[in-house]
């Protein structure tokens, strides 16, 4: 299972510096390039909405098949350790989950803003040419 986790924390990286790369004033021409790649990647990245929720219901399926200590000595302190290794690395990866939906969403609406703010200023030289 680690490696669809590292895979995600690929995908939220590269998120994150196209969102990055987006934001950043004084990139006059290559803008327009990386608004195209921008969007030509959006929809082969939206495959990270399903593989987070998968992998959301992975930890839900841990989070139900726990194993419980119903009496107070039932536990070894080594299986105790173990479960709360388990309960840390299931908030990370919430964590990880929630950052990679999060910076998805975001780069998609900055980028549709980008591409948007492209068009008007077209618009506005192209008004500003007829006058």
């Amino acid at each position: 299972m680690a490696l669809e986790w590292v895979v995600l924390g690929y995908a939220a990286g590269a998120e994150a510096v196209m969102l990055l790369l987006l934001t950043l004033p004084g990139l006059g021409r290559l803008r327009a390039g990386l608004v195209t790649v921008t969007r030509n990647s959006l929809k082969p990245m939206l495959s990270v909405v399903p593989f987070c929720l998968f992998l959301l219901m992975d930890i839900y399926w841990k989070y139900e098949t726990r194993p419980t200590c119903d009496q107070e000595h039932a536990c070894t302190p080594m299986e105790h350790l173990r479960h709360q290794k388990s309960i840390m690395k299931s908030q990370r990866n919430g964590l990880l989950i929630a950052a990679a939906l999060l910076l998805y969403w975001l780069l998609f609406s900055v980028t549709n803003l980008v591409a948007r703010i492209e068009q008007l200023s077209q618009r506005v030289e192209k008004l500003k040419r007829q006058d």
